[in-house]
This record gives C-alpha cells, structure tokens and sequence, in this order.
C-alpha cells in the first residue's frame, strides 16, 4: 500500500486557517475532525510557515491528519524540510503527509528574490539531497511520507518512483484518470476540487472566475497542463471560458459536489481534497463544510 496514513476519502484544502488565530485555528480543526473529514492541506506562499502550521493545526485533533499542499522547496534547504518534516512525523506519528512542490517562477524570482530551475531537475534533486540528508534527533516511530503537486507525466513518474503519490491541483477528473495510469495502483492520489455551494449558474461561475484569475492565465504550470488535456488558447483567455470554468470548478447544490468528487474517485483518486470557494469569510466557509459533510463523508 502507498501509505500508512490514513487521510479518507475526502479530506479539506483551504488557506483560511492561515488568516485566523492560532487558538481558532485549533478549533477549526477539531470540527473539521467531528464533522468527518480525515484531513487538511494547508498551503504555503506569503501566509504561515507550512511546517510550523502544520504542527500548529495537528495539535488541534486527536486524529485527524494534515498535508502540505504543497511546502515549496525554495522556502528551505532540503536539510532543513528533512528535519521539520521528521520533527511533525515523529510529534504525530501517522497523520503528517508532507506535500512538495517547485512552487512558479514569478513566486520564487518575484517575491523570494531566488532564481527558478527546471522544475523536474530542481525537484529530482532536491529529493535526493533530502534523502541524503543528516538527522541525529529523535526518529519517526512511523515512516514518514512525502508526496509531489505533479501535473504533467515526468513531475508524476518522478512522484511514483521517488515519493509516496501526488497531488494534483487544478485539475478535472480526466486529469486523475491519467495521473492513475502513470502512478500505478499503488500509489496515493490526492486531487485538489474546487467547490462553489451555489445553484445559480451566474453567481457561481463569478465566483469561480475570480479565484481562477489567480491561476490562468499567469501561471503557465497550471495552463500548460490544460492546453495538455486538450484547453485552447480561448477557454485560458481572460474571462475564462464557462467549459474551462466548469471543468475546474463544480458547483451547484450538495449533490452535484458530490457527483463531481465521486467522479475524481471513479477515475482512480485515493483521496479527493475539497476547496470551498471563495474561501475568505471563515463563517461561511464552515457553513458550507458543514452542509457537504452528510454528503461527501
């Protein structure tokens, strides 16, 4: 098996954590853990440190796990990502996936002020420098785990043979289908799914659109990997076109959330990771989990 933790079926992707207290934080995920879900990727750019974050939101449940989604490596050395990812390992043995990506390079020139490398090159030998890595403290009792943000076929065969799976971001169920093929059976599957709890065609595409603003078309990553699944130049032109808009993000009442994460684990997804958009009034943000909770748990 891929895995000795055990993240669900379906698990929670938000950055909302990020934006409230440390004590509330807490709270949060303790809720998150009665209402089901079986874990919380957290991701890492201008917010909180994603390993500290992590050990932060860990110490708010008694078993519910939390991933990275993703630690970029140009945050730290692999020395460095080595000992934290083993410190939070060895502190909560068996919930901590440590998520690894190479992060985009107006990111990491833009606003780290580093220099941004191949990605595939960058991330194969970054993996090896962590595995090389010296660590004299006290050892996970479980074998830590790692996984990639892989999107095209190299990122995920380096996923396969170097880490326990992937992590897929911005992608539709097609995407899963072909991430199942190169990962093989045994290998994790975790696809992030953008959600909007809204029924109106108008309003929740609105919504959508102004989240995907971020990502399309000025993170070539992202829309490299759809011009990939067949995307054209049209549908990734601002606005966005609805059969982009819909292939990335499901909207509509709780059934067709469901329908479009039952989809992600009929095309081979282990564990489908949902993110509530938009994501910025922590209020609202529970009021939907916990109207998808009954549904997708």
């Amino acid at each position: 098996m891929w895995a000795m933790t055990n993240l669900g079926r379906v698990g929670v992707w938000t950055f909302a954590l990020d934006q409230q207290p440390a004590t509330r934080a807490r709270e949060l995920v303790a809720e998150f853990e009665e209402l089901g879900y079986g874990a919380i990727w957290i991701p890492e750019a201008v917010g909180r440190d994603a390993l500290v974050n992590s050990y932060l939101l860990l110490s708010g449940g008694e078993h519910i796990a939390v991933a990275t989604g993703i630690a970029t490596i140009y945050a730290r050395d692999a020395l460095a990502m080595t000992a934290g990812w083993k410190t939070v390992s060895e502190a909560f043995p068996g919930r901590f996936v440590l998520g690894l990506g190479v992060s985009h390079r107006s990111m990491v020139e833009g606003v780290r002020g580093q220099q941004y490398g191949p990605p595939l090159t960058a991330m194969r030998e970054y993996l090896a420098a962590m595995d090389a890595a010296p660590y004299f403290a006290s050892p996970p009792t479980v074998a830590p785990e790692r996984v990639l943000a892989a999107l095209g076929p190299k990122m995920l065969e380096l996923a396969r043979d170097q880490t326990q799976g992937a992590h897929p971001y911005n992608v539709p169920p097609e995407h899963t289908a072909q991430a199942r093929e190169i990962l093989g059976p045994d290998r994790l599957l975790a696809p992030e799914q953008m959600v909007v709890l809204e029924t109106d065609p108008g309003v929740a595409r609105e919504i959508a659109r102004k989240t995907l603003a971020i990502y399309f078309p000025g993170l070539p990553n992202y829309a490299n990997n759809l011009r990939r699944l067949g995307f054209t130049e049209e549908d990734l032109t601002a606005p966005l076109s609805d059969r982009l808009v819909d292939a990335i993000v499901a909207w509509g009442d709780v059934d067709a959330i469901r329908t479009r994460v039952q989809a992600h684990h009929d095309a081979g997804a282990d564990h489908v990771c949902v993110q509530v958009l938009p994501g910025t009034d922590i209020n609202d943000l529970m009021r939907c989990y916990r109207e998808l909770a009954p549904v997708l748990l």
